[in-house]
C-alpha cells in the first residue's frame, strides 16, 4: 500500500494493544470520511496493519451537512462489510454515529428516536469546535434520563474551553465518557489541542481513543502517534477501555 511509509516505520507502529477502534469515518460516500469503496479497503488495511482487530466506525449524523439515518447507515455498513470479505480482511466491521448535537438531534431525542450506540448504551456526540450549546448539560441530560451515556468526541478539540477547565470537570462528575483522538497527541490539529490533550491526559479524563481517520493522511500521521510517550503512558495506566468494547 503506497501510504503506509516504509516497511521500518510499518513493523514499529503498533496499537493493537487497543483492540478496537471505535471512531473512524469509514462508510463510503457517507460524509467527509472516504469517498468511495476502494479508499475504504484501503484506509481498513491501513487500519489492520497497526494492529486493530475490531472497528466500529462512527459516520456523522449532521442534519446540515450530512443527514445520515440508521438505514443509510446500515446500507452502507453491509455493502463495505461484503467488500472486506470478498477481498479477504479479517477485522470486525460494526458501525454506530457521531451526533452532531443540534436541534436535530434534540428532536430526535424528543420523539425518543432509537440512537446507534458505540457498544451497549454508550453514544458519540461532538458539539461545536466554536462555542458549546447554551443547553448542552441539558441534553446530556435528557440522553442519561433515556438511558444512554454520553461519550465526548475529542474533548481537546474543543479549545476555547481551554480557560475554563472546570467544565471538563463537570462533564466528568455528570458521568460523560471522554474519548481521545489519537492525532491530538502530537499536534496534528495544533497545539492549543495538543496541551489541552496532555492536560486532560494526566487527569486520567479519557475512556476510550479513538483514530478519528478520514483519509489515508491520518494513517500515515497515526503511525507517529502509536509511538507517543503520553499515549504510552495511558497504556501503563490502564485508563483506556477500548478491548472492552
Amino acid at each position: 500500500m503506497w501510504f503506509f511509509g516504509r516497511k521500518k516505520a510499518t513493523e514499529s507502529a503498533d496499537l493493537s494493544w487497543l483492540g478496537t477502534d471505535m471512531h473512524s469515518h469509514l462508510l463510503p460516500g457517507i460524509d467527509d470520511g472516504s469517498g468511495n469503496l476502494a479508499t475504504s479497503l484501503e484506509l481498513i488495511r491501513g487500519l489492520h496493519s497497526l494492529g486493530y482487530r475490531k472497528l466500529i466506525t462512527t459516520p456523522h449524523i449532521f442534519w446540515e451537512l450530512y443527514p445520515n439515518t440508521p438505514e443509510i447507515i446500515a446500507e452502507k455498513l453491509d455493502w463495505l462489510q461484503k467488500a472486506l470479505q470478498e477481498e479477504g480482511i479479517e477485522i470486525e466491521l460494526k458501525a454506530a454515529a457521531e451526533y452532531f448535537i443540534d436541534e436535530h438531534f434534540e428532536e430526535a431525542l424528543r420523539n425518543k428516536k432509537p440512537l446507534l450506540p458505540v457498544s451497549g448504551n454508550k453514544v458519540l456526540v461532538e458539539f461545536s469546535m466554536v462555542t458549546a450549546p447554551m443547553d448542552l448539560q441539558h441534553v446530556l441530560f435528557e440522553m442519561q434520563i433515556q438511558q444512554y451515556q454520553p461519550i465526548i468526541a475529542h474533548p481537546e478539540r474543543y479549545v476555547y474551553l481551554a480557560g475554563r477547565k472546570e467544565f471538563f470537570d463537570e462533564l466528568k462528575e455528570a458521568g460523560c465518557l471522554f474519548q481521545l483522538n489519537l492525532l491530538s497527541l502530537i499536534g496534528y490539529y495544533g497545539k492549543g489541542v495538543q496541551e489541552l490533550a496532555e492536560y486532560l491526559c494526566k487527569k486520567n479524563y479519557y475512556d476510550f481513543a479513538g483514530t478519528d481517520l478520514h483519509h489515508e493522511r491520518h494513517i500515515m500521521a497515526l503511525r507517529k502517534a502509536a509511538s507517543n510517550g503520553t499515549l504510552a503512558r495511558l497504556r501503563e495506566a490502564g485508563v483506556l477501555k477500548n478491548a472492552e468494547l
